[in-house]
C-alpha cells in the first residue's frame, strides 16, 4: 500500500485490498501463502495471525486517509510527507 500511495497509484493498492478482502478471511488470516502464484496457504503457515490483520488494517488506513502514511515512513521519505495530502480524487478508494 506504501509503495502504490508514493508512486500515486492508488489503482493498484484498490486491487491488492480487493484481493486481500477476497481471501485472507476465507483463509483465517494465515502468516503466508506459499508457491509461484502463491495461492496455496503455507504448509507450516499459523492462522489467525494479528501481524496479518494489522497489516491489512494499516493498508486500508492508508489507501483511505494517505497522511497517515506517516506511521511507515523512512527519514528520507518526510520530505514528500508535505506533499501527500487526501485529495478527492482518493476518495473513490475508500
Amino acid at each position: 500500500m506504501a509503495a502504490c500511495i508514493k508512486l500515486g497509484r492508488p489503482q493498484i493498492a484498490k486491487k491488492a485490498t480487493e484481493l486481500a478482502e477476497s481471501r485472507l478471511l476465507k483463509d483465517s488470516w494465515p502468516e503466508y501463502y506459499d508457491g509461484k502464484t502463491r495461492r496455496y496457504i503455507g504448509k507450516h503457515t499459523r492462522k489467525y495471525q494479528t501481524w496479518s490483520i494489522a497489516g491489512y488494517l494499516v493498508g486500508k488506513m492508508m489507501l483511505e486517509d494517505p497522511s497517515h502514511l506517516g506511521m511507515i515512513t523512512l527519514e528520507e521519505d518526510k520530505q514528500m510527507m508535505s506533499i501527500l495530502k487526501r485529495s478527492s480524487s482518493w476518495t473513490c478508494f475508500s
